[in-house]
């Protein structure tokens, strides 16, 4: 946790830190308590909690008698006061949700199979399924903070742009933010759906988990997403996390990208998983090279064999999936952190079969095993990690404390 400083000057920094610190306590806070955690006078205290008053974000629920002297009164998160938007999308599926000042899902909405070949009219069914879940929450327009649209990468946020993500026919250099913002008239920003899942295993994780740990995201590509210290890695174009390219040490097929025979993008493309399946006698629909959409649907076909039953379809799957962990085991080698945290749309179909699995791969795999062993577990967030994630990072760029607003400008 953040602590704050007394300096006169800092006071949006610890404004920040308080009210990051009352919306951890889920059973409330003290005013004493918070001058204990954050290192900030009682003086400091009092001021910023008398905005938070003010502002609404915050209420004075009860008091407490916790042994001699005056009776001290909780603090509670007003956590409906303020809500925050988030969009995921993947090529298999749109995710829309609502969250409140604590992560809670107010509404949510999922598309499966999108039709996205045309980013415009994608755009477009986005921003409409926004209005409606607001309109069905209830919430005043003037309380969501904004929105933070999920996407695969690599990405420009600063332009709010798409590069050329390769999973996405028909989307290189589609601006994200600029469309939204016009069609919605709220703040937009712009997340990779790696750092985004990261974001939110982090707010919704507890304090012993929040400051180092992987998160692989499993979905119609495979990214990491990664926390050291307490703070996301993006990397200096917020593009960190591209781990498609690391060798499996499975030869497969040569990578249309990269060149290799042994990485992951291969051994994990559609037609390579379609033509194994053939091999082994499972009958598609979904043509092997098809867009995204006919992508997304032979990969529903496969997981639905697995759901009835079907051993040669949980036995692809799990191979799948052992390249995975495969390349989750050297990330644990480069960065030593001692969780993995299996997340995405894919990933919350199959875990059933495969954590235990991964689990075990990761692990022989890790070269300090002596030492520490990794923890890995699966997301308790589902299929809306990215777009939980997004509204997250709406939410952490309005209200979270950030170490760089104490630099001099």
């Amino acid at each position: 946790m953040q602590r704050g400083t007394n300096l006169g000057r800092l006071g949006d920094f610890n404004q920040a830190v308080i009210f990051e610190s009352i919306r951890r306590a889920v059973d409330g806070v003290s005013r004493v308590e918070l001058a204990g955690s954050t290192g900030l006078s009682p003086q400091t205290i009092s001021n910023v909690v008398r905005r938070l008053l003010d502002e609404g974000l915050v209420r004075e629920d009860r008091t407490i008698v916790s042994g001699p002297g005056k009776p001290r009164t909780v603090l509670e998160l007003e956590s409906n006061r303020m809500v925050a938007v988030g969009i995921h999308l993947d090529p298999g599926v749109i995710t829309v949700v609502i969250l409140n000042l604590r992560g809670e899902i107010l509404h949510s909405r999922r598309l499966d199979i999108p039709a996205v070949e045309v980013p415009e009219k994608t755009i477009e069914t986005m921003a409409t399924t926004v209005d409606e879940i607001i309109s069905e929450s209830g919430v005043p327009r003037s309380n969501v903070l904004g929105v933070g649209v999920v996407v695969p990468g690599p990405l420009d946020p600063e332009r709010g742009v798409m590069i050329d993500p390769p999973l996405l026919d028909g989307w290189k250099d589609v601006d994200m933010v600029g469309p939204l913002h016009r069609l919605l008239k709220l703040d937009v920003i712009i997340e990779k759906d790696t750092i985004a899942a990261s974001i939110a295993e982090q707010w919704k994780g507890n304090d012993a988990e929040r400051d180092n740990f992987v998160t692989m995201y499993v979905g119609a590509g495979i990214g990491a997403g990664m926390v050291l210290n307490g703070e996301i890695h993006r990397g200096i174009s917020n593009n960190a996390g591209e781990i498609g390219h690391y060798s499996t040490g499975v030869i497969s097929q040569d990578c249309n990208i990269c060149g290799r025979n042994d990485c992951l993008h291969a051994s994990l493309s559609f037609n390579m998983i379609a033509q194994q399946a053939r091999e082994r006698g499972l009958n598609l629909t979904a043509p092997d090279d098809g867009n995204a959409e006919e992508r997304a649907a032979g990969m529903n076909e496969i997981v639905a064999l697995a759901q009835s039953g079907n051993e040669v379809a949980v036995e692809l799957i799990r191979e799948c999936m052992g390249h995975v962990g495969q390349v989750a085991g050297q990330l644990c080698n480069t960065l030593d952190v001692g969780l993995v945290i299996l997340a995405g749309p894919l990933w919350a179909e199959v875990d059933e079969w495969c954590l235990e699995d991964v689990r075990a791969i990761i692990n022989e795999r890790f070269s300090s095993k002596h030492v520490h062993a990794i923890e890995v577990r699966s997301s308790t967030l589902g299929h809306e990690v990215g777009a939980i994630g997004g509204a997250c990072a709406i939410m952490d760029a309005s209200l979270s404390p950030k170490a760089a607003a104490l630099l001099l400008r």
